[in-house]
């Protein structure tokens, strides 16, 4: 395959222009080679993409996504790699949700018990509810 332009690399990877220099800068892509002053790049760059695309859908951060290409043995099947970088990214949303539902148990009691009528009020109701739990 002729190497693709920028233009045609965001029009198969569905990307605008700039996200792939913005990819090439954060270093989650290679950078593309020039000719005549323009970025020219492989068919591996569309399929790069993607895998960007889909590791971002699933919450990857771009660093993440950059140990997933850069960061194992070369050698190493990505198949492995994904397994990896899973691995740390559930137990991550394991805790994240935890939090979420824990700030959600605090807006619904906050919610029905809340019948303070200022903010002096409540922060007093706050410090004595906090001072019970440790008494």
């Amino acid at each position: 395959m002729a190497d693709l332009t920028i233009s045609q690399v965001a029009r198969q990877a569905g990307l605008r222009p700039s996200a792939i220099r913005y990819y090439e800068a954060m270093k989650v892509l290679a950078p593309a080679r020039r000719v005549s002053g323009q970025r020219r790049y492989g068919a591996a760059t569309v399929h790069r993409l993607a895998v960007v695309r889909r590791a971002q859908e699933a919450g990857f951060t771009l660093e993440e996504i950059r140990r997933l290409f850069f960061g194992f043995d070369e050698k190493a099947p990505v198949s492995a790699r994904w397994k990896k970088i899973a691995e740390s990214k559930i137990a991550e949303l394991d805790a994240r949700m935890a939090q979420i539902r824990s700030m959600k148990e605090l807006l619904e009691r906050l919610q029905m018990r809340c019948q303070c009528m200022t903010v002096e009020e409540c922060g007093a109701a706050i410090l004595r509810s906090k001072l019970e739990k440790r008494g």
